[in-house]
């Protein structure tokens, strides 16, 4: 069974902002049905309270928080980047663009730079930050499943990190977005796509052999 010392290990929060998590939230409809059928917010509450408790470091992996101006300079945005904009998404100083209330940073939590496309690591400090603190196990959590949370896996596999997935801990827009993530694009980088039990499992198991 694969384990994740504590020492090794972090938690990866991509994006657990009100405008995705919460009912109101401009991007809520967009995973809400998925993310009801697999229960994700309370597993991704799980997988939080968990690793807190062995000692597993969390790390949030937050997007670019929209401000007025942002991509009118740009020669290339990409379409999504161009929605971003037009719906102002995560918009920063509002609640949309908030952690939500149970993934508030915490003592001891790390908060990487913004990232301005899919991928939590360029053009960011997480590479370093993960690198500062000795972490090897890279557990990705979040939204969406095939965009941010693809391309920051994705980019962890390539600089070297083990990378799991949780399968009930993130969502897509829709059920096929959500199966070329997880079981398609997911087996040829990631080490493990785990369930949220699984995970768990693991987890605590690592943290007794410590």
């Amino acid at each position: 069974m694969v384990t994740y010392e504590p020492k090794l290990t972090a938690v990866l929060c991509v994006d657990l902002y009100n405008d995705f998590l919460s009912e109101g939230g401009k991007l809520f409809p967009w995973v809400k049905d998925i993310a009801k059928e697999n229960n994700m917010l309370e597993n991704l509450r799980t997988v939080v309270r968990t690793a807190r408790e062995v000692g597993i470091s969390i790390y949030h992996v937050p997007h670019h928080r929209w401000e007025s101006g942002d991509y009118v300079n740009w020669k290339y945005p990409s379409p999504y980047q161009l929605g971003a904009a037009e719906r102002q998404t995560f918009a920063k100083g509002t609640w949309g663009g908030t952690f939500h209330d149970d993934f508030q940073v915490q003592p001891g939590d790390i908060v990487a730079t913004e990232h301005w496309a899919s991928s939590g690591f360029p053009n960011t400090d997480l590479d370093h930050q993960l690198k500062r603190y000795g972490k090897e196990k890279i557990i990705l959590i979040g939204l969406l499943a095939n965009t941010c949370v693809e391309a920051t896996a994705r980019i962890g596999m390539e600089l070297g990190y083990h990378v799991t997935l949780v399968r009930d801990a993130t969502a897509a827009r829709s059920k096929e977005a959500l199966h070329a993530a997880l079981n398609i694009d997911g087996p040829t980088y990631a080490h493990q796509i785990l369930t949220t039990s699984q995970l768990v499992e693991a987890m605590k198991t690592s943290a007794q052999c410590r």
